[in-house]
């Protein structure tokens, strides 16, 4: 991976930044808890820093939302309860942490809000983590809970954020072929990680964009250890997405990742899926966590309950 990574630092634009100010406010304290080179730490320190950068933007649990851990097929799993509960879907969060980091505790107060804004049950999934199990280790766990809830009869909404988006949008593929699409309302891929070639488009122009780099989507991918070829753990090479359910995709301007969610989007209108595709202008790789600091985080989020709401209906 050394030839790509100095390729793209070559031809990156330096340090694109947003002008958003509760962003770039965000931004400034993220930094403080995880530096840029985090990835060249040891495995432990990564999780240490991410734990604590994740604990700085938890705010309190909606009023009257209640949660309790369990286990799901030998799964670790966090329930979410809201206060009012009139959705007729069951969510399922897989979190992001590029299959290295994250928990149910990281991403709690994302899904306590998401929960409470559905009024719908939401199961978070604290699937195995890398580099003590690789591929596919996640994929294999999150498709454990999904097939368990599926089978208790309920219609669910798969939602995930980089890395968890990622595993999202496998789980529909290995959904589809397992018969199972067909309780899937819908699927949200919020700044997804799909695979796609790092050598173009926005891993050269966004390599060096705050909160992800060029470099740490490579360093990922390669402790994942996923076979390049498996449409599963790159979604965009897949060739049939035809009975790919419903999909809501959000992508970040200032994100390598960014064309990957441009990208799959297209693909699946391509192949007649009701897919909305939206990019937050504004927006860094992260954004969830900065939506109560910033009015643009803050729209895209409640754009994104809009559409789980609306695949609920």
């Amino acid at each position: 991976m050394t030839e790509p990574l100095q390729d793209c630092a070559k031809n990156a634009v330096s340090s694109p930044m947003p002008q958003d100010e509760g962003i770039l406010a965000f931004q400034k304290k993220t930094d403080a808890f995880y530096p840029p080179d985090a990835v060249s730490a040891s495995i432990a320190q990564q999780r240490a820093w991410y734990d604590a950068l994740c604990a700085r933007f938890s705010p309190a649990d909606p009023e009257g939302l209640t949660f309790e851990d369990g286990t799901i097929e030998g799964v670790p799993v966090r329930y979410f309860h809201p206060a009012r509960q009139n959705s007729k879907c069951w969510l399922l969060y897989l979190h992001g942490g590029g299959f290295v980091v994250g928990s149910r505790d990281s991403h709690h107060a994302i899904c306590a809000e998401i929960a409470d804004d559905a009024g719908a049950e939401l199961v978070a999934v604290e699937y195995r983590l890398a580099p003590e199990h690789i591929w596919p280790a996640a994929s294999d766990d999150g498709f454990a809970v999904l097939s368990h809830l599926v089978a208790k009869g309920h219609r669910v909404v798969v939602i995930g954020d980089s890395a968890g988006a990622n595993l999202a949008a496998g789980l529909m593929m290995r959904a589809c072929n397992a018969g199972l699409a067909g309780a899937i309302a819908g699927q949200v891929l919020i700044y997804p990680a799909l695979g796609g070639d790092a050598s173009r488009g926005s891993y050269v122009e966004m390599a060096n964009a705050p909160g992800l780099t060029t470099q740490d989507v490579l360093y990922y991918r390669d402790i994942l250890a996923a076979p390049d070829d498996d449409a599963v753990a790159n979604p965009l090479c897949a060739t049939d997405l035809m009975n790919i359910p419903p999909a809501y995709i959000s992508s970040a301007f200032f994100d390598p990742l960014r064309d990957d969610g441009r990208s799959y989007a297209a693909r699946l209108a391509q192949a007649g899926v009701n897919v909305t595709y939206r990019e937050e202008p504004q927006m860094v790789h992260g954004w969830l966590r900065a939506r109560h600091m910033s009015a643009g985080a803050r729209n895209g989020f409640n754009h994104m309950c809009q559409a789980i709401a609306g695949f609920c209906e």
